[in-house]
């Protein structure tokens, strides 16, 4: 594999509303968890389309796995032009930080929000032209995710899924960690 889409909830399916949220940080280490053995098998790019949540973690986490593995790159797929229009200034600083840091940006559609049919057309162009799909998601809740995993059933891609179990490990393993100490 050498392409991989990142995604799962954005931050409000999650109930997160603010960067300081404890939870970010648990998500950030099982997602880069899962993606060192990827890397080791020659995973080069991830692949996200920079929504707030999972994606922008995921990003986050990209860049800070670039250091040790110089060869892993971050593209941001955009669904449409200006898509963080609309949110709060934290928010936009993030993403900012992240189209500036990433190897290769682009909207998928060159043109501002219209129509639903543009996350769909971003899910459908993104699963296709990857590899696989690595997606944090419960499948007792469904949430946006769900959009991502159709494409990938529909293109016939692997899917690696995060579940809120593995999230939950991580966070136990942590309070041991900090118990022993």
């Amino acid at each position: 594999m050498k392409s991989l889409v990142v995604t799962g909830y954005k931050a409000q399916e999650l109930g997160i509303f603010n960067q300081q949220h404890p939870g970010i940080n648990y998500i950030k280490k099982t997602i880069h968890k899962r993606l060192l053995p990827l890397i080791d098998e020659g995973l080069e790019w991830i692949i996200i389309s920079g929504q707030l949540g999972v994606e922008q973690w995921a990003g986050e986490v990209v860049l800070s796995l670039k250091e040790e593995y110089p060869q892993l790159k971050l593209a941001m797929l955009l669904p449409f032009e200006h898509q963080e229009q609309h949110w709060r200034e934290e928010a936009k600083e993030s993403y900012e930080r992240l189209l500036h840091q990433a190897d290769f940006c682009e909207p998928i559609t060159k043109r501002p929000y219209e129509n639903p049919g543009q996350l769909k057309q971003k899910n459908d162009f993104l699963i296709q032209k990857t590899d696989g799909l690595l997606v944090l998601y419960d499948e007792e809740k469904e949430g946006s995710p769900l959009y991502y995993l159709r494409a990938a059933k529909a293109w016939e891609k692997p899917v690696l899924l995060i579940s809120p179990d593995e999230v939950e490990e991580v966070v136990r393993e942590e309070q041991e960690e900090r118990d022993l100490f």
